[in-house]
C-alpha cells in the first residue's frame, strides 16, 4: 500500500476517534503507536509452584519502554515466579482504548496503561469497571524540535508541533504548556498561536523528516527516534512537575477480578515491585531485557542510539503518583477537552501498600482518590 494512503488511513482513524463522545475523544491512549491494535496472545512460560485462587491471570500491556516493568517482569520470569502455579498469560496492545475494551470484556484481568485511558475507562463506566492498584513508570516525554527552526521555547510560537492524538496524555500536557505561555490554541482543531498537529507516533518520524512538522511533544522512544534524525530536545516534561515526577503508566485491574482474586492481584503487584527494584538496581541488564522482549514481541529491537537515551528518561516507580493523575485531568478540563470528572474511588492501593511494607518500603498515597 502506498505510504500516502497509509498516512491518510491513520489520520482518518484519529479524526474518527475525535468524533466519539467528548470523554472518549478527550482521553484516549498514550502509548507509542497508539492508533494500531495488537492483541496476539504470547506463549506463556511454564507455571510452577502452588496455584492461587485463579488458574490463570490475563495481563495486558504495550510493547514500549514506558511499560518496561511488564516487559522486564515477564522476560526475567519475575511475574510468573510470584504467581506460582497460576499461569501468566500476556496480551499486548498499541492503544489504550482497545486495552480498556479488553478489560471490560474480560479478555484481560490486569493491565499496564497510561493515565488518560485510566481516567476515561473509570469515568465512562461511572466508576464500575476498574481500579488503579499500582504505579509503574514516570516521565519519558519530551518536546523535540528542528534546531534550524526552533532554538528557544519562545520560538515554538507559530510552528507546527505534533502530539500523538487529540486529548491523549501528551496532547493535554502540550495544550496546558501553551496556555501557561499565554498563547491561544483552539483545542479541538489545534489551530492558533501554535499549530498542534495530531499525528500517530508511528508516522511522526516521517512527518518530521518531510518537514511537515517542526517538532513534537511525544513519549519515548518516539522522542529519541526524532533526535536520531537530527532533532533537538528542547524540554523534558518531567521538569514541569514537582519532584520531576508524573505518572505515565499505571497498573489497573478489573474490579470483579480484584474482588474475586485479591491473592492473584497481590502476586502481580509483588512481581511488579520486585521487577522495579531489579530494574533500578541493574539498569543496564534491565535495558537489555526490555529490548529483548521488545524484539520478541515486535520482531525488531531498538538500536542503541534510540534505546539508550530513551531508557534514561523513564523512571520506574511503584508509586502511582496520584496527585499528578488529578492534575492531568484538571489540565484536560481547563483545555475544554473534558467535563470535570469525579475520580473518587479510582484508586485502591491496599494490596500495593501491603506488598511495600512487606518489602520494607514506604507506603504510597492515593491523594484522597481511594476507595472508602
Amino acid at each position: 500500500m502506498p505510504a500516502n494512503r497509509t498516512t491518510r488511513r491513520l489520520r482518518r482513524s484519529v479524526v474518527a476517534a475525535a468524533a466519539l463522545p467528548l470523554l472518549i475523544g478527550a482521553l484516549a491512549s498514550c502509548g507509542y503507536g497508539s492508533e494500531a491494535k495488537k492483541e496476539d496472545e504470547k506463549a506463556p512460560a511454564a507455571a510452577e509452584g502452588k496455584k492461587l485462587s485463579a488458574d490463570s491471570v490475563k495481563l495486558g500491556y504495550f510493547p514500549n519502554l514506558t511499560h518496561a516493568t511488564a516487559l522486564v517482569g515477564e522476560q526475567q520470569g519475575i511475574l510468573q515466579k510470584e504467581l506460582g502455579g497460576t499461569q501468566l498469560k500476556s496480551t499486548t496492545f498499541n492503544a489504550g482504548p482497545s486495552e480498556i475494551e479488553a478489560l471490560n470484556a474480560g479478555s484481560i484481568d490486569i493491565g499496564f496503561i497510561g493515565p488518560s485511558p485510566s481516567i476515561n475507562g473509570y469515568t465512562k463506566s461511572k466508576g464500575t469497571n476498574l481500579r488503579i492498584v499500582g504505579g509503574s513508570a514516570s516521565g519519558g516525554v519530551k518536546l523535540v524540535v528542528n534546531p534550524a527552526k526552533i532554538k528557544t521555547l519562545d520560538d515554538v510560537k507559530g510552528k507546527k508541533i505534533a502530539t500523538p492524538q487529540l486529548g491523549n496524555t501528551q496532547d493535554v500536557a502540550f495544550l496546558n504548556w501553551i496556555a501557561e505561555k499565554g498563547w491561544k490554541v483552539e483545542a479541538q482543531s489545534g489551530k492558533g498561536d501554535v499549530s498542534v498537529v495530531r499525528t500517530d507516533n508511528k508516522i511522526t518520524p516521517d512527518a518530521y523528516k518531510s518537514g511537515s512538522i517542526d517538532g513534537a511533544w511525544v513519549p519515548e522512544p518516539t522522542a529519541s527516534k526524532l533526535v536520531s534524525q537530527g532533532a533537538k530536545v528542547l524540554l523534558d516534561e518531567s521538569t514541569l512537575w514537582p519532584g520531576n515526577k508524573f505518572v505515565i503508566t499505571n497498573i489497573i485491574v478489573k474490579q470483579s477480578f480484584l474482588k474475586d482474586h485479591p491473592d492473584v492481584v497481590e502476586a502481580v503487584l509483588r512481581g511488579s515491585v520486585k521487577t522495579n527494584a531489579w530494574i533500578n538496581a541493574n539498569p543496564d541488564k534491565a535495558k537489555t531485557a526490555a529490548n529483548d522482549k521488545l524484539k520478541a514481541l515486535t520482531g525488531k529491537a531498538l538500536p542503541a542510539d534510540i534505546l539508550d537515551p530513551a531508557w534514561k528518561s523513564v523512571q520506574f516507580t511503584d508509586d502511582p503518583l496520584a496527585s499528578t493523575l488529578q492534575a492531568q485531568a484538571d489540565h484536560a478540563v481547563a483545555a475544554g477537552l473534558l467535563k470535570k470528572p469525579d475520580l473518587a474511588g479510582i484508586y485502591d492501593l491496599t494490596l500495593l501498600n501491603k506488598v511495600l511494607r512487606t518489602e520494607g518500603k514506604t507506603a504510597v498515597d492515593d491523594a484522597g482518590l481511594g476507595t472508602k
